[in-house]
């Protein structure tokens, strides 16, 4: 038995003399390898030069100034077609009904009080007798003519050219169901 456990250290010494004579031969391969490789590194570029420009905006016109906003309103509404159809309505006293719009209002029936016709509104769970020449909703309308059924009438509005205009308007008769 003593002859075995002599065998195995032997065995281990040799083997381990093996692997560092072939560490060196390594060593010598990566010490060539780095010796004949020379790296490729371009060249940075060279940083464009920053030329500081003038602020030229503080000499053109404010785009929010008041006063130019004011006056480019005025002269656009100040045409003399425009302003034959939207000064009477400017210049008068609003009615009652003209704070509430037109689809909230609902004509429930109509009348006749001293031989002219009359129309009963319903705005809001309270009703109101309107007649011809009472004004309506929120584009001026005024009341041109009242039946039995209908109630027609004009409003003044602006068309998608900013121009004032007159459109014709109408509340049906709306019956109640039981």
């Amino acid at each position: 038995m003593t002859h075995k456990a002599w065998w195995l250290p032997c065995l281990s010494v040799l083997l381990l003399s093996a692997c560092f004579s072939e560490g060196d031969e390594i060593h010598a391969w990566i010490a060539d390898q780095k010796s004949q490789s020379r790296p490729k590194v371009t060249p940075l570029v060279e940083p464009k030069k920053f030329l500081p420009q003038e602020y030229e905006g503080a000499t053109s016109v404010d785009p929010f100034n008041m006063q130019k906003l004011t006056q480019a309103l005025k002269r656009d509404s100040a045409t003399p077609g425009n302003m034959a159809i939207i000064a009477p309505e400017m210049a008068r006293r609003k009615e009652a009904l003209e704070m509430m719009p037109l689809d909230s209002m609902a004509m429930v029936g109509s009348m006749h009080k001293n031989n002219e016709p009359v129309a009963l509104l319903r705005v809001d769970n309270l009703l109101y007798q309107v007649k011809v020449g009472n004004h309506l909703g929120q584009n001026y309308g005024r009341v041109l003519k009242i039946t039995e059924t209908e109630i027609q009438l004009r409003e003044v509005v602006q068309d998608s050219s900013g121009d004032w205009i007159e459109r014709p308007a109408s509340l049906q008769l709306q019956e109640r169901g039981k």
